[in-house]
């Protein structure tokens, strides 16, 4: 006996770019102004995936959410930019990294569902020996 299992996928739009996001997968994204570690809704959901069932909306799903864990940012590959023009002596040189943000899939809503409750982080006690 065959059991098939639904994976469920979206597109979501963020940092005028679309992505396609499964649950568990992590990704960077444009630089967001949260913390490591913080929860991160995003709400701009295209399309939504589960197995035969597909949601697309126009251009957004109403109440449709993404939720993820903010891992850090991190800065992408230096990218040089050298201007030149022959016989002037003009010359510049810039150099760019580009910061990005680092997200980690945990649930895929779609319009009316709750999400699950967070689980309570448990605190470490060290003792000062």
């Amino acid at each position: 006996m065959t059991q098939e299992v639904s994976e469920i996928y979206a597109v979501i739009a963020t940092g005028g770019k679309q992505y396609k996001v499964a649950l568990g997968q992590t990704l960077e994204i444009d630089h967001l102004a949260v913390a490591g570690g913080d929860t991160v809704e995003l709400d701009k959901v295209l399309l939504i995936a589960d197995g035969e069932d597909i949601m697309v909306g126009s251009p957004a799903i109403d109440g449709a959410k993404v939720i993820a864990t903010c891992l850090g940012d991190e800065k992408g590959d230096k990218i040089i930019v050298f201007k030149y023009k022959p016989k002037v002596r003009y010359r510049r040189k810039k150099g760019h990294r580009q910061l990005y943000t680092k997200l980690e899939i945990k649930e895929i809503l779609k319009p009316g569902e709750k999400p699950s409750k967070p689980k309570a982080k448990k605190a470490s006690v060290r003792s000062k020996a």
